[in-house]
């Protein structure tokens, strides 16, 4: 058995090692200003040089299999850890783990199979993991703040939302504004991100390009398709999210169901 992309791989993790020493210096100036985070800072960075060397070997191995089982597998673990960090966030949203692992998988497969289909980029390990995993990123981010702000604006709104169901307002009618601030919340950042690309900073992908030794003129070209998957994917991701929670807010006799309202 060939070891040598083993050997390759110590080698270049000296670099990564060098490179703790300015969280050391984090650490030092957490100590010095008594923020107490000094040992939170030690665990994060380890804990994300044991993840990421754990799944850069989970990489090498699926990326020289040609099952495409490996891919929907790959895809659906970082779809199940997305939707319960997602669901964590929001966390008094019932069935809130499920609501965003459903919404995170529609929004994602939806894009992923419109980039297929449009031959953007070819169905392979080595492609489709990475991109699946800026979409799964990101539409976790946004699903699980249009979650939690939704649940705390109709909370926060109760008494508007119960009038105008006893109006005779549709639970959709009702909380029409509360689902589209929440939606407005959430997106803004993503939006404002693609507005100011290239301008305040280079993105992961740009800069990942460019530091291997492509052209600019490439990294922008794969940029661009970046952004467009992560608006795409996190807009439906997002209201798919809002569509799943409404059984939860409201009873059969379209009430609202205080109990979700009531925790804090």
């Amino acid at each position: 058995m060939d070891f040598a992309w083993m050997v390759e791989f110590l080698k270049g993790m000296v670099k990564p090692l060098f490179a703790t020493v300015v969280v050391l210096m984090a650490v030092g100036l957490s100590f010095a200003q008594k923020l107490g985070l000094e040992s939170e800072m030690i665990y994060s960075i380890a804990r994300a040089f044991l993840q990421l060397s754990v799944i850069g070997f989970v990489l090498q191995f699926i990326f020289t299999q040609k099952n495409v089982v490996w891919i929907v597998l790959a895809y659906l673990f970082m779809v199940s850890v997305a939707g319960y960090t997602a669901g964590q966030r929001a966390k008094h949203v019932p069935r809130g783990k499920y609501v965003a692992g459903a919404s995170i998988l529609a929004g994602t497969a939806i894009t992923m199979f419109l980039l297929v289909l449009l031959n953007v980029f070819p169905f392979t390990p080595r492609y489709i993991i990475p991109v699946a995993g800026m979409m799964v990123g990101n539409s976790m981010t946004v699903t699980g703040v249009t979650m939690k702000r939704l649940r705390d604006d109709i909370k926060i709104q109760m008494n508007l939302v119960e009038t105008a169901l006893a109006l005779g307002a549709t639970p959709r009618q009702a909380t029409l504004q509360q689902v589209k601030r929440a939606l407005v919340l959430a997106l803004s950042p993503v939006l404002d991100n693609a507005k100011t690309v290239g301008l305040i900073s280079l993105p992961g992908a740009m800069t990942g390009l460019i530091m291997g030794g492509a052209s600019p003129l490439e990294a922008i070209q794969l940029q661009i398709v970046v952004m467009n998957f992560l608006i795409g994917a996190s807009t439906v991701s997002s209201i798919m999210s809002t569509y799943l929670c409404w059984p939860a807010f409201f009873t059969k006799a379209y009430q609202l169901e205080t109990k979700v309202f009531s925790a804090e």
